[in-house]
Formats: C-alpha cells, structure tokens, sequence
C-alpha cells in the first residue's frame, strides 16, 4: 500500500491545529483564565505550552515521521528488538475511540445550535426559555443521536475519500473559514457597550485575584490547560507526522500548531468576555457557557439571530475538524494493522462509533441513573474522565519516555529525526530537562488530574 502524504505544508499545518483545536478551547480556556488571575494565567499558560505542550508534540510528529505509519506500526519500526513498545499503538487506537464515543455527541450539540439560532428559535426568549431549549434537547435521545449521527457519518464519508482529496481539502476551507468567522466575531465582541471591562477583567494580569487562587494553583491549572489542549498521547497528532513531509524541523512546525491552537484560544475569550460583562452576565463554566450563558446573550443582542449563528458556526468547524482528525487515525490503525481498504474501514469505523456515541446520548436521559463519577455525573463525564485524565497523560508520558530513554527509541535517534529538515532546531543542551524534569511534570498532571 503506497503511503499518502499531505498535498502542502499548509494542509499539514491546518489539519493539525484542526486536531488540536476544539471545544476545550472555547468552553475551558476562557473561563480557567478568568478565574485565576486573567493575563497572570495566560502567561503561565503560553510559559507551558513551550515547555511542556510543544515538546510532547514534537515526540509524537517524530515517532510518526520517523515510523512512516500510525501508533502501533511505527512503534514497531522504531521499538529495540523484542520490546513491547507497540502495545501503547493499540491503547492509542482505543483512546481515539473513547474520545469520540462523545465528542461526537458534543459536536452534534453544536450543529443543533447552529439550525436552531438560524431558524431564529431563540429570538425573543427569556433565560428561563433559554435554559429550557438546552435541557430539553438533553432529554430528547432523538434529537441528540439524530445530531450525532450525522456527525459520525459525515465525518466518515470526508474521510473515505482520502487524505488530500477528503480530510485535507475539507479541513482547509473550514479552518480558513473558522478563522475570518472568529475574527468577525472578535470584532463585534470587543465593540459591544462596557466589553472594556470584559477586556481588562480577562487580559490584565490581576495578581490579587491570582494570590486569592493562590499562586500554585494558577500554575497547576496553566500547565494542564497548555498540555491538554493539543490533544497529546492517543496517537491523534502522531499520524498526521506520518503524512508529512521532512522538509522542515518538527520544532518550527510544533509551534506554529501551538501558535494556530493558542490563537483560537485567547480569541474565545475576546468573544466571551466582552460580551458577557456588556451585558452583565457571569461567564459560567463548562456547557452552560456555551449552551445557556452565551445564548442569552445572543437573544439580548441586536441581530442577535445571525451572531448566534454565526458563533455555532465557528464551534461546529473547531468540533468537527477534531472529529475527522481522530477518524483519519481510526482509519489509518484499521487499514494498516488489518489490510482494509480505506472504504472497508469507514464503513466499520462508522457503525463502530456510531454504536458507542449511544451510552453518552442515552446517558442524559433513559440511562440517567448511571453516575459514573457520583451524584450528578453523566456517562460522558466518565468517558472525558477516563481520556483526559487517564490515557492523555500516560499515553504522552508514554511517547515521552520511548523518546528520551535508552530503552525505546533513544533521544540520539529521536533528536536526529526532530531536527531533520529547514527551520528551527532543538538544542542539545535540552536533553536533561527532556528526560528527567519533563515526565516529572506530566506525573504531577496525572496525579493532580485523578485527585
């Protein structure tokens, strides 16, 4: 089977950050640097993206680069003779699987919202009313699994049709279209009546606030934020490192996907902020910001139908290039490690996901009285649970170690693989900080995340 490759380096770059970029941005990013200190988090936050996010990433793209396959295969190309690195591949394929048996149903949230601000059903309402739209499309397994469905089998069709003339050419126009929609956005946010103040409260550092958070707090929520925020150690970026070319070092291409992900990121803010203190509303945590909090303010907006569109718009293009990024790998994994054909392996992939999104669909409603975390938790609580705070942290400590220890890969042969090419190199002298601080920071992630 001849590999696929990427058709620019643009497509690269898009489809990246497209993996990297989603609801976490906008729903978790805004609200984390609010309440720790505003700009005092954001300059944690852009300190461990460097030191902890770019690096990891780096690991991931070389291991895929270097491998020419997805996790298992390249592990295999890579691993010492006899060892058992590749098992961590098809730990990685069932992370993927586990991270969309919701994300689907989140993006497919996403969508509804979108028809439903277009079709002007929130023109008018009250919050009460508001409230209501979002709790009853909870209710309604229909309504959800209808929404996901057409996220799982859209997503899958893009991707049958390969990598340059589906995810790549796809993923392109939404990204660039996700960008001019949140710049619009940005625009009509900051000049809203009082956003100043949204502004100030969100970008000026405030180490008062910080100090009430306490310092090692802020520190501990950054470091997560920088590190979960790219999606690092279920393979979901190690693939696309086996589609790209090895013209340009993987650290100069590692940042520039930071820099589109953190850019996406502070923009959310620039949207919320203004907006909620413009018209007094506190900006919540989690999907009350986006499914109550924001359609509020939309509904009290003028034209009010057409941003609110507008903004679900935008989160349907950051879910659903999450979504067709995470489908690439499944379908890689499955082509490779089986000997499918890429329309076989759709074809399974889609009644695959389709029939594990059904537990997170059914677990707001029929399946209520399944609590996996305590009272009040959600299956999809427990899946996000078991992805983010379990197999991203160990799975990159995972890639981390077979990088740097002579027991995997090696960081001679990993530190050779990451400078090949134009571009910004990765000095030498960082090797003691890569193996011995790095996967001391990752414990304290993994620890402080199942605490």
């Amino acid at each position: 089977m001849n590999r696929e490759s990427f058709g620019s380096r643009l497509g690269f770059l898009l489809v990246s950050a497209g993996c990297a970029i989603g609801i976490g941005n906008v729903w978790r990013f805004p609200t984390v640097a609010g309440q720790n200190g505003g700009g005092v988090f954001v300059l944690f936050y852009l300190l461990f993206l460097v030191l902890m996010g770019a690096p990891v990433l780096t690991m991931e793209l070389a291991v895929g680069r270097a491998g020419h396959g997805s996790a298992a295969t390249a592990y295999k190309a890579l691993e010492p003779k006899g060892s058992k690195w590749h098992l961590h591949g098809w730990i990685c394929l069932l992370g993927c699987c586990a991270l969309m048996m919701y994300y689907t149903t989140v993006s497919g949230w996403m969508l509804d919202y979108f028809f439903k601000f277009a079709a002007g059903t929130f023109s008018g309402l009250g919050s009460e009313e508001v409230a209501g739209i979002f709790n009853g499309m909870l209710a309604n397994p229909w309504e959800q699994g209808g929404w996901m469905a057409i996220t799982v089998l859209v997503g899958f069709m893009i991707c049958s049709r390969g990598l340059q003339n589906g995810l790549e050419r796809i993923d392109k126009v939404m990204m660039c279209a996700l960008i001019i929609l949140i710049v619009v956005l940005v625009v009509r946010s900051v000049t809203l009546p009082g956003a100043a103040e949204g502004l100030s409260f969100y970008l000026l550092p405030d180490w008062d606030r910080a100090m009430e958070v306490g310092l090692g707090s802020v520190i501990v929520a950054a470091m997560n934020q920088s590190f979960f925020t790219l999606s690092l150690g279920i393979g979901a970026m190690e693939i696309f490192g086996s589609y790209m070319s090895r013209k340009y070092t993987l650290s100069g291409e590692a940042l520039r996907i930071c820099a589109l992900d953190t850019f996406v990121a502070l923009c959310a803010g620039l949207i919320i902020f203004p907006a909620c203190f413009s018209f007094g509303i506190s900006p919540d945590s989690g999907p009350s910001l986006i499914f109550i909090t924001l359609p509020n303010v939309f509904a009290g907006m003028a034209g009010g139908r057409l941003w609110g569109a507008l903004f679900f718009l935008f989160m349907t293009f950051a879910s659903f290039s999450t979504v067709i990024a995470v489908f690439e790998n499944i379908l890689a994994c499955m082509m490779e490690n089986f000997g499918m054909t890429r329309r076989r392996a759709s074809i399974i992939g889609t009644v695959v996901i389709l029939l594990a999104s059904i537990p997170c669909v059914l677990g707001f409603n029929i399946w209520s009285a399944i609590q996996p975390l305590g009272a009040g938790s959600t299956v999809l609580d427990g899946e996000d649970f078991l992805v983010s705070n379990l197999l991203l942290p160990i799975g990159s400590l995972i890639y981390l170690l077979f990088c740097v220890t002579r027991w995997g890969w090696g960081f001679d042969k990993y530190f050779a693989e990451a400078n090949t090419g134009e571009g910004l190199k990765l000095p030498r002298h960082l090797r003691f900080y890569l193996t011995f601080l790095l996967p001391i920071f990752i414990v304290v992630i993994l620890v402080q995340g199942l605490l």
